[in-house]
């Protein structure tokens, strides 16, 4: 089980902020969203959104151990 934390505006389309989803990637972690809200799917896919693992930005796939972190970050603007 990974905890899932969201912020900003994927946290409000989702209308949480904090939960545990059972997955053994974040191409599994993403599925899983997915399919229990295809429009917050389409938003995590979308340009610009960055996945910490355990406070690490990550590029790419991972895998996710028992009790693993992942937080999905929105796309950053600012001066």
């Amino acid at each position: 089980m990974a905890r899932v934390l969201l912020f900003g505006r994927l946290a409000d389309q989702a209308g949480w902020r904090d939960r545990t989803v059972e997955a053994g990637s974040i191409a599994d972690l993403r599925r899983a969203l997915a399919d229990g809200d295809a429009a917050l799917g389409e938003a995590l896919a979308g340009p610009g959104v960055q996945v910490a693992v355990d406070k690490a930005i990550v590029r790419g796939e991972a895998v996710l151990a028992a009790g693993t972190e992942v937080a999905f970050l929105p796309p950053m603007s600012g001066g």
